[in-house]
């Protein structure tokens, strides 16, 4: 039974990650497409679309080293990849949320083969000092993130009280 619901799990992770990965690189194709690098299209007054390109890691740090980014995302895809088949006790959620965070990198290290770089393009505007322009790929990491979070602070809590600390 517990293979099973491994089996089942790692569909639920697998799929998650194929999906991600699809509707994050269909929106970049699109964006690749339809968008002019450097150039903005206001969708509303609150989000522009604004197509540049991240040749560096997260909020762009490290500019001209895509590839060491690209290796160490690789490394800890592949980690937690390995730790969601071979840790005895999973929960669900984990997958999922897992899913996503994958997903997400996966299509990061995507572009970065396929463009060179990372094409980034929601720009939220009317935020003070916040000048960062990211994806849909950081989105769905972000979807996976906060609710592992979230889940995980409530079980350590549960821990907690019910005097179950290890």
């Amino acid at each position: 039974m517990q293979l099973e619901n491994k089996q089942t799990n790692m569909l639920w992770f697998v799929g998650i990650v194929l999906i991600v990965l699809a509707l994050s690189q269909i929106i970049g194709y699109w964006v690749n497409t339809a968008i002019p690098q450097n150039t903005s299209v206001e969708w509303s007054s609150l989000i522009h679309f604004t197509h540049i390109r991240n040749h560096g890691g997260v909020f762009g740090m490290l500019q001209g080293m895509g590839g060491i980014f690209a290796t160490i995302s690789i490394t800890l895809l592949i980690g937690v990849s390995a730790y969601l088949w071979f840790s005895p006790s999973i929960k669900r959620y984990e997958y999922i949320c897992f899913g996503f965070i994958v997903g997400g990198g996966a299509s990061n290290i995507l572009d970065r083969f396929v463009y060179g770089s990372v094409i980034d393009f929601i720009d939220i505007q009317h935020i003070p000092y916040w000048n960062y322009i990211f994806n849909t790929a950081d989105v769905m990491v972000h979807i996976g993130i906060w609710p592992l979070l979230f889940f995980s602070f409530l079980a350590s809590t549960d821990e907690t009280d019910s005097g179950n600390l290890h």
